[in-house]
Formats: structure tokens, C-alpha cells, sequence
């Protein structure tokens, strides 16, 4: 396969898997925003969004105070922001533009009717219907997007560069996730509380509560909550299972160049295989998240050097 073609594969389905893992992220901020809380802790909630996804200076840049309605304009429809869910639907309609041969009429149709009617929804009108309800939409729109892909495509190495980029931007994904509520929410260390709202909100959001029921039978804590989503490999949003399938993906295409970047993936995949999460508890979650989410960038760019275009020069 062409580099160029594999390269706008992995790109289309991380593009679209991240406008739905953003999506998750708001809506777990949002509906935490809800419990009765203090504005300046509701404030370092929402900035919080920023700093996990690097965009401070473009932040600062436009707006001169960080509140929920900045930040949501911000990452939700802000023309300026490439990071936002309207960018992300956009740039995963051009990468499937782009390889319109390749992949199936099922799925081009999915992601140009998902970005014309993005397109159609101006900030206002999405907060007079209701922002919860657009975060769904959003889900759901990623989810049909990623059906389509499993029940369509023929499972070849377009199939594979693509659940690459799905999975690898999943991980990513459920690690800042979760920073956000152990790193932010308890900047102090206290680990051990619990606010069944709270930490049922962040189930939701990566629609882990029903599974965290059938899996635990009992009141929710943090350490059961850090072990379901790192630690379970029949979860499908937790880090072992993305692990899992980038490995087991990665072994399909790997070519005579691949060799450093599978020992990584293989790496990463053993130590959360064997891993508990008392030890990664005891080590410190948000130091463990943080060498987690610079791994999978060491990953992605191993990846784009071995079979893609390489980041510089798409970028």
C-alpha cells in the first residue's frame, strides 16, 4: 500500500475517534460542572480541558478568561481552534475524501453526511438544543462511522491502518480522561475519596457504568474505577484493550522497519498485561498517565516513520 494512502486511513479514523473522545471529555466535564462546587474549582475543571490537549496559547490568544462557555465555543465549533469536534469531523471528511477508492461507499457516505451536518450546527444552536444532546450525536455519529468500517471493509491493510489510528487515539483518549479526574479533581493527592456523582459521571463518559456494575457488583471507588479502565482487557475503551489491538494489529503490517516500534508496542502491552493497579496507585496515577500518553506519541510517530508520511512533512 501507498504511504500516502495509509497515512490518510490512520489519519481519518484517529480524526473521527478523537472528536468522540472529546466529546466524552466535555460531557464528563459538563455534567461535573453540575454538582455544586465552587466557581474557581469549577473554573480549573474547564482548564483543565486545555492544558490536556496543549492548546494554552491558542486558548489565551482568544478569549481572556477560562469558564465553561469559552471553553466549550472553544472546542466544540471554534473555526480558529484545529482541535475542535467541528475541526476533527472536518479534517476526517478530507482524509476520507482523499482515499474515496479505497474505502467503501458506506463508509465515505458516513463521514460526509456527519461533517454536512456539523457543518449545518452553529455554536448557539447547539446550546439552545441542548449540548448534551450534541455530545451524543457525536458519539453516535462516530460509532455508525466505526460500524460501517467493521461491516463493510474487507480486512486487509486498510482495515488495519485504520483500527491502528482508532485504537491508538482511544488510549490516548481514555488517559486524559481519566487525568483530568484523579490529577485535577484531586490535585492534593486524596486519592482514597469518593463522590459517587462524580465518578459515575466519568463512567458515563466512556460508557463504562453499566460494565463497572456487571464487573464489580459494589460501590464505586477510584481504584476499582483506575483498574476497569486501564487494567481490563474485555473492556473496550480501557488501555489494555487498545493495547491488545494495536499489537495484534501491528503484527499484520509490520514490514522490515517496523522492528523498534513493535518492541515498543509489545512493551507497553506486557506491562499492562501484568500490571496492578496497586502498584500503579502507589507509583503515582498521574506520573503513570503521563509516561502512558508520551509512550503512545513515541508510538504514533514510530508508526508514522516505519509506514506513513512522516509528521513533519504532513504536517
Amino acid at each position: 500500500m501507498l504511504s500516502r494512502t495509509a497515512d490518510h486511513l490512520f489519519w481519518m479514523s484517529r480524526y473521527i475517534e478523537r472528536a468522540e473522545n472529546l466529546a466524552r471529555l466535555l460531557d464528563v466535564t459538563w455534567q461535573m460542572s453540575l454538582v455544586p462546587q465552587s466557581e474557581e474549582a469549577a473554573n480549573q475543571n474547564w482548564n483543565a480541558i486545555i492544558g490536556l490537549n496543549s492548546l494554552e496559547a491558542a486558548y489565551a490568544a482568544k478569549y481572556s478568561a477560562v469558564n465553561s462557555d469559552n471553553v466549550l465555543h472553544f472546542m466544540v465549533s471554534d473555526p480558529d481552534n484545529y482541535a475542535s469536534i467541528t475541526s476533527c469531523l472536518r479534517l476526517a471528511r478530507e482524509n476520507a475524501h482523499a482515499v474515496r477508492g479505497t474505502i467503501t461507499t458506506e463508509m465515505w457516505e458516513t463521514m460526509n453526511a456527519t461533517w454536512l451536518e456539523a457543518r449545518g450546527k452553529s455554536f448557539e444552536h447547539i446550546i439552545n438544543a441542548g449540548i448534551g444532546e450534541f455530545f451524543e450525536w457525536v458519539k453516535m455519529r462516530s460509532s455508525l462511522a466505526r460500524g460501517t468500517t467493521l461491516g463493510t471493509l474487507l480486512q486487509d491493510e486498510s482495515f488495519h491502518f485504520i483500527r491502528l489510528g482508532t485504537l491508538l487515539e482511544r488510549a490516548d483518549n481514555t488517559a486524559r480522561i481519566l487525568d483530568v479526574k484523579y490529577h485535577v479533581l484531586r490535585p492534593h493527592g486524596d486519592e482514597g475519596a469518593t463522590d459517587f456523582y462524580q465518578w459515575g459521571a466519568l463512567l458515563r463518559s466512556v460508557s463504562a457504568f453499566e460494565v463497572y456494575r456487571k464487573a464489580y457488583r459494589d460501590v464505586i471507588t477510584p481504584e476499582r474505577v483506575a483498574e476497569l479502565l486501564i487494567l481490563r482487557n474485555d473492556m473496550p475503551r480501557s488501555l489494555h484493550f487498545c493495547m491488545n489491538g494495536v499489537l495484534k494489529n501491528l503484527e499484520l503490517i509490520a514490514n522490515s522497519h517496523s522492528g523498534e516500534t513493535l518492541r515498543q508496542v509489545g512493551l507497553l502491552h506486557a506491562q499492562l498485561h501484568y500490571a496492578r493497579v496497586e502498584d500503579i496507585l502507589a507509583h503515582g496515577l498521574h506520573q503513570w498517565l503521563t509516561d502512558f500518553m508520551d509512550r503512545i506519541y513515541a508510538l504514533g510517530d514510530g508508526i508514522s516513520k516505519d509506514f506513513l508520511v512522516p509528521m513533519a512533512e504532513a504536517a
